[in-house]
């Protein structure tokens, strides 16, 4: 397995921008996002790198501020 193989992974991106277009690229991706006062983190299951890199493109085309991807562990995915 290399590198960017990410297999059914669950992640964590936090985001900064309008709530609105943080929850249409959680919906449009099948995530679920959390709301806070300052940024919004989008988490969910990946199938593979291609799907990540699609949720990339989604944060990017909505104009949104990519502050962190994180590949949640077993405990932090349930």
């Amino acid at each position: 397995m290399g590198v960017l193989d990410v297999g059914e992974v669950r992640y964590a991106l936090r985001v900064r921008g309008q709530p609105h277009d943080a929850k249409l690229a959680a919906s449009l991706e099948g995530l679920e996002a959390t709301i806070d006062p300052v940024q919004t983190v989008l988490r969910g299951r990946l199938p593979d790198q291609a799907a990540l890199l699609g949720v990339l493109a989604t944060v990017r085309l909505l104009d949104l501020e990519l502050v962190e991807v994180r590949r949640l562990c077993q405990a932090e995915g349930q």
